[in-house]
């Protein structure tokens, strides 16, 4: 099964357009037959996009630190919740499971999980696209330092390119699907 990995808050921002883009994120990857791999909470833009996907007849794979599964509320209602001892091991089997990387607004965690795939990618540790779902613009300041490092020399050009970006679930998920993989 095709799974993408969705990095996502456990809060729900302070726009609404940011949970409303998480549940139609869900519902379109639930009606494409694609599978989540997401950070296994029940609250925030985690907990509307497994929603949204559960209802539609997805598939939802949550995997949750056993310290966090108090403090972020374990999803009941999920596929599949794995528990793990550490982040590090989340994000390995995060990254074992899926096929691809995409994320919403959210945090330093958001973040965290997206760099490190990200960086994965340019290391070649993975050929998995990895992308970003700029509700409202909301990634713009991170997009523009990407932009400012690439042309100070930190970024190569070509790593540049690995983060694919797009306004809408649906145009991301097609950069997705044309995405070069060998």
């Amino acid at each position: 099964m095709k799974r993408i990995c969705v990095f996502c808050g456990s809060n729900a921002g302070n726009d609404p357009d940011f949970v409303a883009a998480a549940r139609e994120l869900g519902e379109i990857l639930a009606a494409r037959g694609i599978g989540i791999v997401y950070g296994g909470g029940s609250v925030g833009m985690m907990g509307a996009l497994a929603d949204a996907a559960m209802a539609a007849g997805g598939h939802v794979a949550g995997i949750i630190p056993r310290a966090m599964v108090d403090a972020e509320l374990a999803h009941p209602g999920i596929t599949e919740l794995h528990v793990v001892h550490t982040m590090h091991e989340r994000k390995a089997l995060m990254s074992r499971m899926s096929t691809a990387f995409l994320a919403l607004p959210g945090g330093f965690g958001t973040m965290d999980e997206l760099f490190e795939s990200l960086t994965w990618s340019q290391l070649g540790l993975h050929e998995k696209p990895c992308g970003l779902l700029n509700v409202n613009r909301f990634f713009d300041p991170l997009l523009e330092f990407l932009d400012t490092a690439a042309a100070q020399g930190f970024i190569p050009p070509e790593h540049r390119r690995l983060l694919l970006d797009e306004s809408t679930p649906q145009g991301l998920l097609d950069k997705i699907d044309r995405f070069p993989q060998s």
